[in-house]
């Protein structure tokens, strides 16, 4: 650089200095002029410090006016030009991508749709920016929601496209334009991407092929007044006549402090309902609410807020889900080790409730046993189960009081793998020989447990008795357990008025992992954990500690018709056999698609044992919403264990029913129907529909748009500033281009400056008497 300076000092021939788009052309004689406006700026600072009768301040305003305008003089005599490139005329091309999809139907522009915006800036004929486009290029406008296609107008859009994919739009339309001179790509959309993927490949795609996109912001980026349900949090399976918790995330603006229903409906009828008071704006409203699935079979629960008044969007206050309710009887293992009224009371509590068998072994002496509700005269003939293929036949075991010496130390290592490899729930019930009194410390059952036992500890008589009255805990208040009553604020008020249980096993820590749902305060007001729950590998394990809970149901204080104690078990052992899996299990990955996607079915098969299995055969057999069938194989994806996935297309829309079965080896595999002897098919279910996820955060997106210019070397408009868009595509310097130098300083507005800065100089100086 300071050769080329030196090269323009000694040469009467100009040297061209160039940064990005300017350049700087320099000679003798602009040293020359610029050693003079130096030397005149340094008279001009002495000059005006020399004045003896200005304030400080005046001559300051003088000395930088005057070298600001010096200065420009300077800028002046190096001759500084623009260098731009401007695409040439009608020999690229244009990309304009319309969001065609629902959430363009809403009305925050202008108090009218988003749609209108686009059928006045890009109607042929009649729009001042689209003439302006096709003035300079070769304009293609393209529709886009799901895909991307081609349109001869505007006029060609519905505005009926149930998802926005963006990224899936730009990709199309770059390979479209493949091999084409492109100046750039236009995208009008609220920015609302329905897809949960990344662009960042997209834009890295973009980048390297040189297209800038110049994205267009239609919509508010805050709605005035809306409410809209964010989330809902429902289990994909549960038993027939299961009350469901389920919680609902609830955003608002412009409705802060006004109370509202949220109502749960199953084809039709409420089945639940909550108030809640939303918070200030912007702020999350979490609401619990009880819902009851009577009716077999896949149900779509509909969560609905009812629509207010002045509401901008109200498809957003509905949100579904879709709950397969099983009509199955679980079967849940209840060993007890002596005769005790717990047992009876427990399996009374459930007998009327036609999905839980409760399968009892209770020892009335040395290897004698008491068989209740046994699938075949041989069933635990000979006690507790001695085989692993035996006891994980069932989904849930419950252990009374009977102690650790009773079972030999493969049953124990069994009951332990039943809840961590198994998936199994495991209940211990409080008793003269559970917990520490029952001799578990130091077996893999204790290591299941979610209350520490000290493996030092050897079996013993209780030596402590508590009264315990029986509260739950904020833990608790939240969970379906303790729901016993007809609603959570019902549940709430009638614990306080249970009768006191009593507890004889000695209080013992809680593991890390514990969670107390039931707390029991004694009469020196101690606090006693009464019901603590862990997960323990992949199923769960339970701690019940008082030993008579019947008192619940035989108090003298407790009505005759009461169904509290009823409530509480049949809460409880449902919660105990929820979510624990079967031998074959499917699911889709989606429980809702557009009709004509992909959908995705994924299984896991173990053997008798839940040792994971690589090499069966797996066939998936759909039946389409209009009876029609169709059989799709299912292979081992090598990604995991047991893991086996296969894919069909939704054809038409509707419910698609999946029943998944396995063999090995010529022999079926799966679950056990103890009536007919044969494998039961898993069934799951899916949806193919248009969504309404275009509805949901249905404010202008400006921070992935501006993303997106950024990263490309476009530009970011609102529909206020979109009239400079012609222009600036032109001057993007993509495609077909020429060069365009344009002097800065010949330009007007220079000589315009110069002359303000000295006439504010001269009126300056006559204000404050300096002339």
């Amino acid at each position: 650089m300071f050769e080329r300076l030196f090269q323009a000092l000694f040469s009467y021939r100009p040297v061209v200095f160039q940064q990005g788009d300017f350049r700087f052309d320099i000679t003798t004689a602009s040293f020359v002029a610029a050693g003079i406006a130096a030397a005149i700026m340094a008279a001009a600072i002495l000059t005006y410090r020399s004045v003896q009768n200005g304030r400080t301040r005046d001559r300051v305003v003088l000395t930088a006016l005057r070298m600001a305008a010096l200065a420009l003089v300077v800028f002046c005599l190096f001759r500084p030009t623009l260098v731009v490139k401007a695409a040439v005329p009608q020999q690229n091309v244009v990309a304009v991508l319309l969001d065609d999809s629902r959430s363009m139907q809403i009305a925050d522009w202008n108090s009218q749709p988003r749609a209108e915006f686009l059928r006045q800036q890009f109607a042929a004929g009649t729009s001042p920016l689209l003439k302006a486009l096709s003035d300079r290029f070769l304009v293609r406008v393209f529709r886009f929601s799901a895909t991307a296609g081609r349109v001869s107008s505007v006029k060609d859009l519905s505005f009926g496209g149930s998802q926005t994919k963006i990224g899936t739009a730009l990709d199309g339309v770059r390979e479209e334009l493949a091999g084409l001179p492109v100046a750039g790509v236009v995208l009008v959309t609220d920015g609302a991407d329905t897809t949960e993927g990344s662009i960042a490949n997209t834009l890295l795609n973009l980048k390297a092929d040189k297209l800038p996109v110049f994205t267009v912001g239609v919509g508010s980026a805050k709605l005035p007044r809306d409410i809209q349900i964010d989330r809902v949090s429902t289990p994909r399976t549960v038993l027939k006549g299961a009350s469901l918790l389920v919680d609902a995330i609830i955003t608002q603006t412009g409705y802060a402090g006004q109370t509202v229903t949220l109502d749960v409906e199953d084809d039709g009828r409420i089945v639940g309902s909550q108030k809640v008071q939303l918070p200030i704006d912007g702020s999350p409203a979490t609401v619990r609410v009880r819902a009851t699935a009577s009716e077999p079979g896949p149900r779509v629960f509909s969560f609905r807020v009812a629509p207010q008044q002045g509401e901008v969007v109200t498809q957003n206050n509905a949100r579904e889900s879709l709950v397969e309710v099983r009509d199955t009887r679980e079967k849940i293992l209840y060993f007890e080790g002596e005769p005790r009224s717990e047992m009876k009371f427990v399996r009374r509590a459930v007998v009327d409730d036609k999905n839980l068998q409760i399968v009892t072994l209770q020892r009335t002496a040395d290897n004698k046993f008491l068989r209740l509700d046994v699938d075949t005269p041989d069933q635990l003939l000979g006690g507790f189960p001695k085989t692993r293929d035996e006891l994980f036949a069932f989904r849930g075991l419950i252990l009374g009081s009977v102690e650790a010496a009773a079972f030999s130390a493969d049953q124990l290592q069994m009951i332990a793998d039943f809840v961590d490899r198994r998936g199994g729930g495991l209940l211990m019930l409080g008793g003269a020989r559970s917990f520490a009194e029952g001799g578990y410390g130091g077996t893999p059952v204790a290591d299941a447990l979610p209350l520490l036992i000290d493996p030092h500890a050897r079996a013993s008589e209780p030596t402590t008795f508590a009264r315990l009255k029986v509260l739950p805990t904020r833990a608790g208040q939240a969970h379906a357990v303790t729901q016993i009553a007809g609603n959570e604020a019902a549940s709430a008020a009638r614990w306080p008025d249970l009768p006191q249980v009593t507890a004889i096993n000695a209080p013992l820590a809680l593991k890390p992992a514990a969670t107390v749902l039931l707390n029991g305060t004694d009469e020196r007001g101690r606090s006693i954990p009464a019901l603590v729950w862990q997960p323990y590998g992949r199923g769960k394990s339970i701690a019940f500690l008082p030993q008579d809970s019947w008192e619940w149901q035989m108090h003298a204080s407790i009505p005759l018709e009461d169904q509290t104690h009823e409530n509480f078990w049949r809460q409880m052992l449902r919660w105990l056999v929820a979510d624990v899996p079967s031998p074959l299990e499917a699911n889709a990955t989606t429980d809702r698609v557009e009709p004509g996607e992909a959908i995705t079915v994924e299984a896991t098969l173990v053997d008798p044992t839940f040792v994971e299995l690589n090499d069966a055969r797996v066939m998936a057999h759909v039946t389409r919403p209009g009876g029609s069938t169709l059989d799709v194989p299912l292979q081992w994806t090598g990604e995991r264990d047991g893991q086996y996935r296969g894919t069909f297309v939704s054809t038409v829309p509707g419910a698609y029913e999946v029943s998944v079965d396995a063999e090995r080896a010529g022999k079926p595999i799966g679950t056990i129907d103890p009536k007919t002897g044969k494998v039961i098919e898993y069934v799951t279910y899916v949806r193919a529909g248009a969504g309404d996820a275009e509805y949901f955060d249905p404010t202008m997106h400006e921070t992935p748009l501006r993303r997106i210019a950024e990263d490309t070397g476009g530009r970011f408009y609102t529909t206020e500033n979109i009239a400079g868009l012609p222009e600036d595509i032109s001057y993007a310097g993509r495609g077909v281009t020429s060069v365009e130098e344009r002097e800065l300083w010949n330009m007007p507005i220079i000589l315009l400056m110069l002359v303000g800065l000295v006439c504010a100089e001269w009126g300056y100086r006559r204000t404050v008497g300096l002339s």
